[in-house]
């Protein structure tokens, strides 16, 4: 890599505390929809499934997209709109894989863990889906500023 190609990056604080503030809130609606879904029955419990997933889907995607913001590169950035409804997509489905294992009436370590790879797993496709339609696999080189 030669020295003209190193993109020196910085991130605004204020968005990467408001991103984290995000996640917070969206896993408290998601922890209180659990036990929403978890005593529901019938169409209502699926309501309530549909409704969970779609809160912590777009809570997961706005936490993502807000510190995707808060990164800023010298170069303009532009997003691709199929692509960000794409991944939000994702994180829902993510989410609803999640809330499916959790919303069980006993969960144990399995249980916990099935769904902690379920939204890991889909959250992670849903950042590499944005992040490949940003910068393409082979154009995105970042290299982290010293502290």
């Amino acid at each position: 890599m030669t020295p003209d190609a190193i993109l020196i990056a910085h991130y605004d604080q204020r968005l990467v505390a408001l991103s984290v503030l995000i996640s917070i809130v969206a896993a408290y609606a998601a922890r209180g929809l659990t036990e929403r879904v978890s005593v529901a029955r019938g169409r209502t419990w699926l309501a309530w499934l549909v409704i969970g997933a779609t809160v912590d889907g777009i809570g997961t995607w706005s936490m993502h997209y807000t510190g995707m913001l808060a990164f800023s590169l010298p170069i303009p950035v532009v997003y691709d709109w199929p692509t960000v409804l794409l991944s939000l997509l994702v994180g829902i489905i993510g989410s609803g894989a999640a809330l499916l294992v959790m919303s069980r009436s006993k969960v144990g370590w399995p249980h916990a863990l099935v769904a902690s790879i379920c939204l890991g797993g889909w959250a992670s496709r849903a950042c590499i889906t944005s992040l490949w339609r940003r910068c393409g696999w082979k154009q995105c080189t970042i290299i982290r500023p010293r502290s």
